[in-house]
């Protein structure tokens, strides 16, 4: 690991642990964009907050929604308890937005088909909803910017290829180019309209510049990117062309350029990989930075910072993607394209700080970066955002950080839309909860599910299947905060080869200084339900180290299963996720296995009834005179129910014989976790998998990211004091 990666990850390791005087960016709010449907309107629609922007006076928030054809309003009074102001129509669909004073600019999509594009550019009072003026812009508007005098319109014309067309290659005619317009109070002077023409300029597909982002700096000068170009263009107010050249390309080291193998291996590189930049944001007058997500045959997953006299400043290389990793972000069926695919870029200066905020399209971040020095810039944190964040608005004077995340995965039954806003504090940061910064290795990892407690405020935890290649057992220090991955073991077989394709759901202490692993197999897989007995270094052994269910849990079994192990004495207990075959509504097993004797049995556990979807378990733990399980529904944010933790006296759980009447244990409810779900200013997260129990009674518990695929990627991995001593 290079020692600039040190540096940046052991920076970020330590961020959470510095002291009150050191300012830091927390979320304190999140706003889901459904919210803004008119009452009798289908709220099951997709919604998409994509480009973002604030009123003057910083208390309402104005976003484009795409799905909708609309430009969604938020009252941000209280940036806490953000409050919808509903939608605003419009005949087309929403691009982009900006602000100036209470009238909202919007870039409007009115495109027929490719070869006819067509837009305008409207001026909409953000109270009433009512437009005030409408230029025809003669083409497909994607980004705009408003100067920072108000006094002028800066729109991205790209006129979009269509990527079915001869594989999507360019030249797709027409052509794209940049349009300026006039503010005047509340409205445009359409007849100021100009085209600045981009044709002849870049190295790729010269005929057909597609510009995808534009922004202006104090001087009036629009920096466009020609993303497909992998071109820049500098122009002045006037409309005249000051400076273009190439993005350039980038050696990248150190990557996963595998897809989906199901495996996180970062030994791969690709050379000359170009930029391709999506975003661009001024930093001052003369420096500017990029979001290098790639569009065409680039993306170099990572930012830059360009003079604008066409020279590299700062080139970010892989430390971005390396220190996104580090936090179980990093988004394994995007190895192949772009990585993390930073998309967004904007900049901002907080309390004397100037700061460039990029955004992680793919892995649901955002990097903050203090660049008082444009040459070096510093990772000071990583922010969790909602799924996909797009566009920020900056509200230094409220120290608001605000982002758009259009993924909406309603469709799914996965997480709504959200847009997110974050306050710079005088106080630790909240997020990450878990990171392998510091290692002596790049450690990839997500999708945690089961969790043990050992000594010494160790915690051992598993992955699940979305690794099947690369079944891992985590050693996770609770000492740091946050908490630290320091070392991985690989699961394997005696040969040495990674034990493929195990769905690791639980994990308990073998007392010998191995484990027993729990695997959710599935009817018809060739790797079904079974327990290894797994060795320190991660071996299972021959024959010995595989425990298969017998024919009574075969004969009835479905797909959810093991959810969870636990050892008390010589007998493993085994949480059955929902009802198999021959359980009773709502009644799940809790299944045992002798370690000395080999008998099976179980007990039956009476779970709630889901109000939505379904309620199972997913973690059992034994400690003390109680067994505790976690009970959890399958819905994300406002629509979840059930996230929770209940104990059973350890004195019943007396297994009986499979196959006949099983005792009904009783349960108790010890913690309702939705609380703990929302207190560091997110929504709901769906799959609570995580509990782990010290010797004292401390108690932690843990979400799985589904390895960032179609999710957030936060994992909250959060300590709950003593639960020994909570009933609720």
């Amino acid at each position: 690991m290079s020692a600039r990666l040190i540096c940046l990850t052991s920076a970020l390791a330590m961020t959470a642990g510095l002291a009150h005087a050191e300012m830091n960016f927390n979320r304190i709010a999140s706003f889901a964009t459904p919210l803004n449907m008119a009452a009798g309107e289908d709220t099951n629609r997709e919604t998409s907050p994509e480009i973002i922007a604030a009123t003057a006076d910083g208390m309402t928030l104005v976003y484009t929604d795409s799905p909708l054809g609309a430009l969604g309003r938020v009252d941000i009074t209280d940036a806490t308890n953000p409050k919808p102001l509903g939608n605003i129509a419009l005949d087309g669909e929403p691009t982009s937005v900006a602000i100036v004073g209470a009238t909202a600019y919007a870039g409007v999509n009115t495109s027929e088909s490719y070869t006819a594009p067509s837009g305008l550019l409207q001026a909409i009072d953000v109270a009433t909803g009512n437009i005030s003026a409408s230029c025809n812009l003669g083409g497909q508007p994607d980004s705009i910017a408003a100067s920072k005098d108000g006094k002028f319109i800066a729109v991205a014309i790209e006129n979009e290829r269509d990527e079915d067309l001869n594989d999507g290659l360019i030249p797709q005619m027409p052509a794209g180019n940049l349009i300026l317009v006039n503010t005047t109070e509340g409205g445009l002077d359409c007849s100021s309209l100009k085209m600045v023409d981009l044709t002849g300029l870049a190295e790729v597909a010269p005929t057909d510049p597609e510009p995808e982002y534009v922004s202006i700096n104090a001087l009036g000068e629009t920096v466009v990117t020609l993303q497909e170009n992998n071109h820049m263009v500098v122009v002045s107010a006037e409309g005249d062309i000051l400076n273009h050249f190439s993005a350039g390309a980038v050696d990248l080291e150190n990557i996963d350029a595998t897809d989906e193998r199901g495996a996180l291996i970062f030994t791969e590189s690709q050379k000359g990989r170009l930029r391709e930049p999506d975003a661009v944001t001024w930093i001052d007058d003369n420096h500017f930075a990029t979001a290098n997500e790639g569009d065409y045959n680039g993306g170099s997953r990572g930012w830059t910072i360009f003079n604008k006299n066409g020279t590299v400043v700062y080139e970010s290389g892989t430390d971005f993607e390396h220190a996104i990793i580090q936090i179980g972000h990093y988004p394994d069926k995007r190895s192949d394209s772009k990585g993390v695919e930073p998309e967004s870029v904007t900049f901002g200066e907080f309390n004397g700080t100037p700061y460039v905020f990029v955004g992680a399209e793919r892995a649901s971040v955002v990097g903050a970066y203090d660049v008082t020095n444009p040459a070096a810039p510093v990772l000071k944190q990583l922010l969790p955002s909602g799924v996909g964040p797009e566009g920020y608005a900056v509200i230094p004077e409220r120290n608001l950080l605000v982002s758009a995340n259009e993924k909406d995965l309603i469709q799914d039954g996965g997480a709504r839309a959200h847009v997110m806003l974050f306050e710079q504090q005088e106080a630790p940061a909240a997020y990450p909860h878990l990171t392998s910064a510091g290692a002596d290795e790049l450690i990839g990892w997500g999708a945690i599910s089961g969790m043990v407690a050992d000594k010494d405020g160790i915690v051992w935890a598993v992955n699940d299947s979305f690794y099947g290649f690369q079944p891992s057992i985590f050693k996770i220090d609770t000492n740091h905060t946050p908490a630290r991955i320091v070392d991985v073991i690989r699961i394997h077989r005696q040969n040495g080869a990674a034990a493929q394709k195990l769905d690791l759901e639980g994990i308990t202490l073998d007392g010998k200084g191995g484990f027993y692993v729990a695997s959710e197999g599935r009817t018809g897989r060739v790797i079904p339900h079974a327990i290894y007995h797994v060795s320190a270094d991660g071996l299972i052994k021959d024959r010995k180290g595989e425990i298969g269910l017998p024919a009574e849990l075969l004969n009835v079994e479905k797909r959810h299963a093991f959810e969870g192990i636990t050892k008390i004495g010589d007998t493993l207990w085994m949480a059955i996720q929902r009802e198999w075959k021959d359980d009773p509504k709502d009644h799940v097993k809790l299944v045992s296995y002798n370690l000395e004797t080999k008998e099976w049995g179980a007990v039956h556990y009476p779970k709630a009834k889901p109000d939505t979807g379904w309620v199972g378990l997913s973690e059992i733990t034994a400690h003390g005179d109680y067994v505790y399980v976690i009970e959890r529904d399958n819905q994300n944010d406002a629509r979840a129910v059930t996230k929770k933790i209940y104990r059973i006296p350890a004195a019943e759980m007396v297994p009986a014989a499979l196959g006949g009447e099983l005792p009904v244990v009783s349960k108790e409810l010890v913690r309702d976790l939705i609380p703990d779900l929302t207190s560091t200013g997110g929504y709901v997260l769906d799959k609570v998998e995580g509990l782990a129990i010290m010797e004292d009674g401390t108690a932690f518990f843990s979400t799985d990211n589904d390895g960032v695929d179609d999710h957030s990627g936060e994992t909250i991995f959060m300590n709950i004091g003593k639960i020994t001593d909570q009933n609720s």
